[in-house]
């Protein structure tokens, strides 16, 4: 079928209107959880502000293809598009990441943290400041407890500086 010239500018338009609508109710349904900023407020909800975008899609694509694990992640995943994906994950890539705490800090829960932050050098995938790159990296061995105690420091680090372009690499 042929539409003529005014018919594909409307179709375009509508296109584009229902294509942000659904951008807009998808993007809702992450920040009911992840906060509307991404910077949770809920107790085992990870922050997705400032989070790699690349980080971010593989997530979503890994919950969607159901070979990560969650009764809360795929329903809202199942039935994405790749492009939809991206969109989400770049929206939330560019959002500030701010530090949230739960509760009094431990202070040797943040020693502990720390001193596994270096012991598991975490800084060569994460950098320095744990800003993180495109990569996924896993935490393979880590106990619970030890998880906990890095997720308890890093939640109480000072939030990275969000960068308009990736950190130059060590030559």
């Amino acid at each position: 079928m042929h539409l003529p010239r005014k018919g594909r500018w409307a179709a375009a338009l509508l296109a584009a209107f229902f294509s942000s609508c659904a951008y807009a109710q998808n993007a809702n349904l992450c920040a009911a959880c992840h906060g509307a900023d991404g910077n949770s407020s809920t107790y085992g909800v990870p922050s997705i502000a400032g989070q790699p975008k690349l980080f971010i899609e593989n997530q979503m694509i890994l919950f969607r293809e159901e070979l990560r694990p969650s009764d809360q992640m795929l329903p809202v995943v199942k039935g994405l598009k790749d492009p939809e994906i991206i969109k989400l994950a770049e929206h939330f890539s560019r959002l500030p990441a701010r530090a949230v705490s739960q509760g009094a800090e431990n202070s040797a829960l943040v020693k502990s943290g720390r001193a596994l932050a270096k012991k598991l050098r975490c800084g060569v995938c994460h950098l320095s400041d744990f800003s993180g790159q495109n990569q996924a990296a896993t935490l393979y061995g880590v106990s619970d407890a030890d998880i906990t105690a890095l997720a308890h420091f890093l939640s109480r680090s000072a939030p990275r500086m969000q960068r308009s372009t990736p950190p130059a690499r060590a030559r």
